[in-house]
């Protein structure tokens, strides 16, 4: 897997112990007060997974608390 992968502006870091690439943005909340991701952000986190997929990789994205979107590759 590639260290870094840079989509639509954002870095997405490779994580090997977790199998996944992950990028931080702000923390932004929605109407009942709980976290969600930069919009900007979850859309990367998309084409992220799509390229992994088209890649021949099972992947999908997600997002955690503070700010972080998660595209997870599955084995």
């Amino acid at each position: 897997m590639e260290e870094t992968r840079k989509v639509n502006g954002w870095d997405f870091e490779y994580n090997e112990d977790c199998e996944l690439y992950q990028c931080r943005g702000m923390v932004l909340y929605d109407d009942e007060h709980d976290q969600i991701p930069e919009p900007s952000l979850w859309a990367a986190g998309e084409v992220l997974e799509k390229q992994l997929r088209a890649e021949g990789h099972e992947a999908t994205v997600e997002h955690s608390e503070k700010g972080w979107v998660e595209v997870c590759i599955h084995s």
